[in-house]
């Protein structure tokens, strides 16, 4: 046959090979026609008929096609789709069943069928789904698009909507686990100091249930202080590999939403027997610091106990309090000598990490008060006040003392660690220190000491700018096996055991403490698959909050589109097409599109990677800079706001 013919084929395989091919990244538009990002930089054309055959963000090879001076590609395989596993919306037309991919540069109804156990007929338009990317017209054998429905999310009309939506497309759990068995103490072998007596206490947000730190402390007399922190013990009541630990491992973290939690052990344990709850015994690990007058930790001692919790406190009462505000008094035994020597520690010890380690400027939390069906009432801003920074720093000196345990004693546990610039990005922090006529070396970018002294220097400069420009290139905290250093604080290794009921890590580490107690073999250390399954659960918690905050933001800030209402904002991103800022009153991220910074667009220059916006050669905007926007716009199918400036 004529198709078999062997000159035939080789011939086909000579085109082929002479004709110009690309690979690259499809970028849509939203008047039909695309680009193709190639690797080599270049950008081609793609005609709106060869859109048809691709998703924005499919990775494709191409020919190239040259018409005179134009050049235009024709997508003909598929490298990487765009789309896999993605979240949509029910698109129905003529009887046809159709998905819309949730996302703000895809506007393709994708012909659908769901799967076997969803009622096909009864998907109504607007239906949010979890839909699977089944054909490609660019894969052999395919000729058109077709997805399969893999579960319904949510109606189109329910409250509940932005946090479904939201769990879904990171593949987060919707509910807390439930446990069928009968949750019980264990017999660990370990000795358990009796406690109870000691008057313990809880700070906390007033809404808070899962309390896992309570704190006892007195003065030393030598001078300084004696701080007592005991800590839930949810290991006593979970077996390591139990089905409650292999669930507590997979989910990794306790999801905190606006108005949602999803804990990560079930809540009879989390939010009950182990939460130190005021005027219940509970079995706990311990640790006792010795602290210097001036901050300094002296000593520790990590043991088991029971300890009774006297008091469950909140933070604003506690502050207010100190303060010298309102009426709110302490009344549990030596409430007001422990909360008075608690407030001294707490700036003794923060003096002394302002000395030796690094700590960097508070910033405000922001919590949305919200009615039974999801609305925002209210975003509340919560600075963090002097009863939140003496929780703070009591944790942070007692998870110090859990990393020098578990580095010298055992030689591994979860250790949180950060190495401060990224490898290949030395080289550009370098010269970007020089370009400000600040004199670095490499190994002040290395050396942990080295760098703390780099770190004061330019504490005293006090520019946004600087700071702004130079945490693009530094890298991020991981979770790591062995002790390591954490450059964000200073620090020469930092592994927290004060979260086990919100963290499996520290569950983890807890179980290395106790083995230490014991005098037992050590548990063997974690697997880097297992810490990279933890860094990836917190990376994917904290989008997952960022994106249920956006769209809520979206929803509260809509009436503000048009009314002339002015924010204060900070310049957290400069990129070509704009700017991102966060409003200071209430922490919502809003995008300043580059064409609303000046009219004259010939006269305006962006130089994203210097983070500085110019008009006429003169520096307008930069990172860091506090400027005032007004709203323009609250697109809720996107989660975003846009703003223009405000002059």
């Amino acid at each position: 046959m004529l198709s078999n013919n062997p000159l035939l084929a080789q011939l086909k395989q000579q085109l082929h090979a002479e004709t110009p091919r690309v690979t690259g990244v499809v970028k849509a538009t939203d008047k039909g026609f695309g680009f193709l990002e190639a690797e080599d930089g270049q950008s081609y054309f793609v005609p709106p008929p060869m859109m048809k055959k691709v998703i924005h963000g499919d990775r494709v090879e191409a020919v190239v096609h040259v018409q005179g001076e134009k050049k235009s590609v024709e997508p003909e395989a598929l490298v990487e789709p765009s789309l896999e596993r993605f979240i949509g919306r029910v698109r129905r037309r003529d009887g046809r069943l159709g998905v819309v991919p949730d996302h703000p540069s895809i506007n393709l109804a994708l012909n659908a069928r769901a799967k076997r156990g969803i009622d096909e007929a009864g998907l109504e338009e607007g239906d949010w789904v979890v839909a699977r990317l089944l054909r490609h017209p660019l894969r052999p054998d395919d000729r058109s698009f077709l997805v399969q429905i893999e579960e319904l999310i949510s109606r189109h009309d329910q409250p509940n909507v932005p946090w479904r939506v939201t769990l879904a497309r990171h593949a987060l759990e919707y509910a807390s686990p439930v446990d069928g068995s009968e949750c019980s103490l264990r017999d660990e072998g370990l000795e358990r100091e009796d406690l109870t007596a000691l008057p313990f206490f809880t700070i906390d947000s007033r809404t808070t249930r899962d309390m896992d730190d309570a704190l006892h402390i007195e003065a030393r007399e030598q001078g300084g202080w004696r701080l007592r922190v005991a800590i839930a013990d949810p290991t006593a009541y979970v077996a390591e590999d139990d089905p409650v630990d292999q669930e507590a491992r997979r989910r990794a973290f306790t999801v905190y939403l606006p108005g949602q939690n999803v804990t990560m052990l079930p809540e009879r344990l989390a939010d009950d027997l182990c939460s130190l709850r005021e005027n219940e015994t509970r079995a706990a690990l311990a640790c006792t610091l010795e602290v210097a007058a001036d901050g300094e930790l002296l000593d520790y001692r990590f043991y088991a106990a029971e300890v009774r919790s006297h008091a469950q406190l909140a933070y604003d009462d506690v502050s207010d309090w100190i303060e010298g505000k309102g009426e709110w008094q302490p009344s549990f035994p030596r409430g007001e000598e422990q909360l008075r020597q608690l407030a001294d520690f707490t700036e003794a010890r923060s003096a002394w990490r302002s000395r030796n380690a690094i700590v960097f400027k508070d910033r405000p939390d922001y919590a949305f008060e919200l009615d039974a069906e999801g609305r925002v009432l209210a975003v509340r801003t919560e600075p963090r006040r002097i009863a939140n920074r003496m929780v703070e720093e009591s944790m942070i000196a007692a998870n110090v003392c859990c990393a020098r345990l578990l580095g010298e004693e055992v030689g591994h546990g979860i250790f949180n660690v950060h190495l401060g610039f990224a490898a290949e990005k030395l080289d550009q922090a370098l010269a970007f220190l020089a370009d400000q006529s600040i004199e670095a070396s490499r190994e002040q970018l290395t050396d942990l000491d080295a760098w703390r002294a780099l770190r004061y220097q330019l504490d005293e400069r006090d520019d946004a700018w600087l700071e702004a420009r130079l945490r693009r290139f530094q890298g991020y905290t991981a979770m790591t096996a062995a002790p390591g250093p954490h450059f964000g604080m200073g620090l020469p290794a930092y592994a927290t055991w004060t979260s086990p009921i919100r963290k499996y890590g520290d569950m983890i580490n807890h179980r290395l403490i106790k083995a230490l107690l014991l005098a037992q073999a050590r548990p063997a250390s974690a697997s880097e698959t297992l810490t990279a399954h933890l860094s990836e659960r917190r990376k994917l918690n904290r989008m997952a909050e960022r994106d249920v905050k956006d769209w809520l933001y979206v929803r509260h800030l809509a009436p503000a589109v048009g009314s002339g209402q002015r924010f204060e904002a900070e310049i957290v991103d400069i990129r070509r097409g704009g700017l991102r800022v966060r409003l200071n009153d209430n922490g919502a991220s809003v995008f300043v599109p580059a064409s609303t910074l000046e009219a004259d667009r010939e006269a305006l220059v962006i130089d994203d990677k210097e983070g500085v916006v110019s008009v006429r050669g003169e520096k307008r905007y930069r990172l860091g800079d506090i400027i005032e926007v007004v709203l323009s716009e609250a697109r809720e199918e996107t989660r975003s706001l846009i703003g223009r400036p405000a002059s």
